[in-house]
């Protein structure tokens, strides 16, 4: 049976969201930004936030777990926030605290839509000349 998705917004710091990334790579997800560009480009006392928006199943791939696809605000080394997404096992993103009030949670979806994505921002920075990532 496929877990409910949940419809909440978790709030990480950089050394949590680094752990999240190793474990989707560990676990060949593809959805997710290599730990060495997180870790070079973030903010290191940020919070970042993460929401599940669909299920995934690699029907193709039947050995690589369930995930939740998540969307993720991430504030870089700049102070900007920019958006990603992230391939999150269920179990995982259960065991993140609940630390956010409704209008704070509204807040973080609501501003998601007026950010830029990482591969946009990598472009502003690089001069347009984008590094290669495999997240937006």
């Amino acid at each position: 049976m496929t877990p409910t998705l949940p419809r909440t917004v978790r709030a990480v710091d950089t050394s949590q969201l680094l752990d999240l990334v190793q474990e989707a790579a560990t676990h060949s997800f593809s959805q997710r930004l290599p730990v060495e560009w997180l870790r070079e480009h973030l903010a290191e006392e940020a919070t970042h936030y993460v929401f599940p928006t669909l299920v995934q199943r690699l029907t193709h791939r039947p050995e690589v777990p369930l995930q939740w696809r998540c969307q993720q605000l991430l504030t870089v080394s700049t102070g900007e926030q920019i958006w990603g997404l992230l391939d999150v096992l269920p179990g995982t993103f259960d065991k993140i605290p609940e630390t956010l009030d409704t209008a704070s949670k509204k807040d973080i979806v609501s501003r998601i839509q007026h950010v830029v994505t990482v591969r946009e921002w990598m472009e502003r920075m690089t001069g347009g000349q984008s590094e290669e990532t495999t997240s937006p």
